[in-house]
């Protein structure tokens, strides 16, 4: 009765009513909620709360009651590792920064040229067998390794360029996979900044500014001279801009690349890591080559050195009487030359490479020549003057002040030009490629050849020198016993492939042991097989070549590079000259020129090549029976026959040769 009052009490107040029903049991209070406003049927929910006791409405449970305290959760396995984390982060950071600021990434590179260097190593140590583990062919491992070492090559830049193109020479030695890949390494490098190549002549000038060293304005100045800050040829170490003194004298300022001189020490000590690695790891004495290729390319970023090859050569080919006026060496300024800027006339000539403009039809008038030979004045009229200051106005930075001066190819711009001293004198260019050759045309229609960039040289001694001119010699005539006395003394076990190598053509005068040899070992074998024999055949002659260090002359692999470029040049051109017969021709004229041989033994040579020189007349018949075959479109010229029979020479050993190393 009292319940159902208190009932209806509520309802007509519109309060809600709980009922609480507490229960012990387990620990459990269970709790029903009824909410109302007026008098309705009771909605039920309960739920389940576990406690250390009884249930007190509106007070917090003791501490005793919530049992004992567990400790907080403190993560020491990855804070340890979050800490070792942020540390290397940061070292990482800090090493990163110094390396770019201080080493131009020297320290990058060399990881980068490692780990490349590491991969390459272990797939040929895994794959290079007549069947390959992971599968594909031989040609497939020469092909993705040409890849690799291509992709880091170009990526690191600076000197790491000088080795790809060294690479891409050496056809007769590496597989065709490297030459295709890296025949691209010939092709202009990335040019700097200005801001910051102008640092190198503010650093090597005593702080003094572009403007005050040479005298020029930026702006077209009165009085003052032009110089453009864009280069107008940027190759691995240094890049090449015009300049126009106070004078009128047009100059070529070549700079170094500011990163140059931060990354060679780096560059060379990488180099001789990977060649010490490769030495061990594949048994072949290649590391005894090393420490002379590396201080010739040292030297190569020496400009004060390169200028006085370039002076040198220049004097040496002013005083050959059949070279002079048909090969022109520019003049060195040592005023403005220093370690790393040296500075040249100006040269406006058609590069070699450039067919079209070497050969095609002269329309520059009769008796007339280009610009500049002979000695005259490049021609920078006012109007030149300027559209010049009108350039520096519009396009800062970026601007071309040089006048074309390409009048001489006609109103449809088609027009063209119309158009070896080892033994002698013992001084060697070793990188007269394309791009380092200019050609200009003289008043009276000959051409004259211009050489360029004489950083690469080596000098010969007297008794190399008589050597290899008695070598050549020896070659024309097939004097089988000479080459092998002379390779005997070079520590060179295999004459007759030596001496095809040397003449890059197959030698027929030897007894060809060494073919017959390995032709024997090929017979009853898959053309896999036989071509992975004979690569292991080239890696043993290369260790029998290179193993005694004291007999083997280190100047045969810069000379070997020169003859290959030569020979390239030659074939690329159409093989315009008889290049064999110059080099026997040189050879033999050097051996009664020499000053330091007794007057008896000279004039016995003397003889000897009055004598030589018929036996020189077959060349001729071959050489012209190749130009008519030529002319007439029945085949190549000497040179596209002497690489067939290379090829075919070469595929009897199990190896492809290319030989295109300038097309394209």
């Amino acid at each position: 009765m009292f319940r159902n009052g208190a009932a209806n009490f509520c309802a007509r107040q519109a309060l809600s009513l709980q009922r609480i029903e507490a229960h012990d049991g387990a620990h459990a209070t269970r709790i029903v909620v009824r909410l109302s406003t007026r008098p309705r049927r009771l909605i039920r929910q309960t739920r389940s709360v576990q406690t250390g006791s009884s249930f007190e409405p509106l007070r917090p449970p003791s501490p005793a009651s919530l049992g004992k305290p567990r400790a907080a959760r403190e993560f020491k396995r990855s804070r340890k590792w979050g800490r070792r984390l942020l540390i290397l982060s940061v070292i990482t950071g800090t090493i990163y920064v110094i390396d770019s600021q201080a080493f131009a990434s020297g320290i990058g590179r060399s990881l980068r040229t490692f780990g490349t260097g590491l991969l390459v190593a272990l797939d040929y140590k895994l794959n290079f067998r007549a069947e390959p583990i992971t599968g594909g062919t031989i040609e497939d491992l020469h092909m993705r390794s040409a890849e690799r070492l291509f992709d880091v090559l170009r990526t690191n830049g600076g000197l790491y360029l000088k080795i790809g193109q060294a690479i891409a020479m050496q056809s007769a030695v590496l597989p065709p996979e490297f030459q295709k890949m890296f025949a691209r390494m010939f092709d202009d490098a990335p040019q700097d900044e200005w801001r910051d190549v102008e640092k190198v002549i503010r650093k090597d000038f005593g702080g003094r500014s572009v403007e005050d060293v040479f005298g020029v304005s930026f702006t077209g100045e009165e009085g003052k001279g032009l110089m453009e800050r864009r280069a107008r040829a940027s190759a691995s170490v240094a890049q090449v801009h015009w300049a126009r003194l106070p004078d009128g004298r047009e100059i070529a300022i070549k700079l170094q690349k500011p990163e140059i001189a931060k990354q060679v020490g780096w560059d060379l000590w990488a180099f001789k890591v990977v060649m010490r690695v490769y030495t061990w790891w594949f048994d072949l004495p290649l590391y005894s080559v090393v420490p002379f290729i590396t201080e010739r390319l040292m030297l190569e970023t020496d400009f004060e050195a390169e200028a006085k090859n370039s002076e040198m050569m220049r004097d040496l080919v002013n005083s050959e009487p059949s070279l002079k006026g048909r090969v022109y060496v520019p003049k060195v300024y040592p005023e403005f030359t220093t370690r790393r800027v040296l500075v040249t006339e100006w040269i406006e000539g058609v590069r070699l490479w450039d067919k079209g403009a070497t050969s095609g039809r002269w329309l520059g008038g009769y008796g007339n020549g280009s610009p500049g030979v002979l000695g005259a004045h490049l021609q920078f009229s006012q109007s030149d003057l300027e559209a010049a200051r009108r350039e520096l106005r519009e396009n800062p930075m970026k601007e071309k002040l040089k006048p074309d001066r390409e009048s001489w190819k006609g109103r449809t711009g088609k027009g063209g030009l119309g158009l070896s001293k080892i033994f002698k004198w013992g001084v060697v260019h070793c990188d007269p490629h394309p791009g380092n050759i200019f050609i200009r045309r003289l008043p009276s229609g000959k051409a004259e050849l211009v050489l360029i960039d004489h950083g690469l040289y080596v000098y010969m001694s007297s008794k190399f020198r008589h050597q290899y001119a008695l070598f050549w010699k020896s070659l024309m005539t097939f004097d089988n016993e000479t080459i092998s006395k002379i390779t005997e003394q070079w520590g060179i076990k295999a004459p007759d492939l030596f001496a095809s190598a040397t003449l890059m053509r197959p030698y027929e005068g030897g007894d060809g042991s060494t073919k017959s040899n390995i032709m024997k070992d090929f017979k009853g074998k898959t053309p896999s097989e036989r071509h992975y024999e004979a690569q292991q055949r080239m890696k043993q002659g290369i260790r029998e070549i290179l193993s005694d260090e004291d007999k083997w002359p280190q100047e045969l692999i810069f000379i070997g590079r020169n003859m290959r470029i030569v020979q390239g040049n030659n074939q690329f051109l159409g093989s315009p000259v008889n290049r064999v017969k110059m080099m026997g021709n040189w050879a033999s004229r050097s051996l009664f020129q020499d000053r330091n041989l007794p007057w008896r033994e000279r004039m016995a040579n003397m003889w000897r090549h009055l004598l030589f020189k018929t036996f020189l007349f077959a060349t001729d018949v071959a050489f012209y029976t190749f130009k008519l075959r030529q002319w007439l479109g029945w085949g190549g010229g000497m040179e596209d026959e002497v690489e067939a029979r290379m090829k075919d020479m070469a595929k009897d050993f199990g190896v492809e040769l290319q030989h295109e190393i300038f097309e394209g």
